[in-house]
């Protein structure tokens, strides 16, 4: 059992996505035909045939909506892909990280209440690839001063997911 949760994309986010993404552009749904994307929304891979949208998404700017914070240049968007319609999010008894596959590259992002990055890490997903995913956050959320963790590819530098303090 993973020790931190790792945060999908939420409702209200994915609903305003659905329509026009935080770079001000409409979503564009298609077929995924192979499969294999990895889904925000359920933090899953996408199955042929489902209906898809990349889209671009500021995961640090929807957080400080929340939380007051002022990211400043820290505030960036990137692709992300995710259900062009409504789906049932992640499953409860998804075990371990999404999108976690041994040998992997990940960034460890690290940032603090205004939402400024105060550090980071290279993670390559051990064997034992819950053990590696939690021995990263319980090394990131150490430093009293970070409160919110987001694990990025390293390849594309693409948003997989976020975990937050407490």
């Amino acid at each position: 059992m993973t020790a931190y949760e790792a945060r999908a994309i939420g409702p209200d986010a994915l609903k305003e996505l659905r329509t026009t993404d935080d770079a001000g552009l409409p979503c564009v749904p298609y077929t995924a035909t192979e499969g294999g994307e990895p889904l925000r929304c359920c933090l899953r891979a996408a199955r042929p045939g489902e209906r898809i949208a990349l889209v671009s998404y500021a995961p640090l700017r929807r957080w400080a909506a929340e939380t007051w914070a002022r990211p400043g240049a820290y505030d960036e968007q990137g692709p992300v892909f995710l259900h062009a319609e409504e789906c049932e999010g992640p499953a409860g008894d998804r075990p371990g990280y999404p999108f976690s596959r041994a040998g992997a590259l990940r960034t460890v992002r690290r940032y603090d209440a205004d939402g400024r990055i105060v550090g980071g890490r290279l993670l390559e997903i051990p064997a034992e690839e819950e053990r590696g995913f939690d021995e990263a956050m319980t090394e990131a959320f150490a430093d009293p001063e970070v409160v919110l963790v987001h694990v990025r590819a390293v390849e594309y530098g693409c948003f997989h997911f976020e975990v937050r303090a407490g």
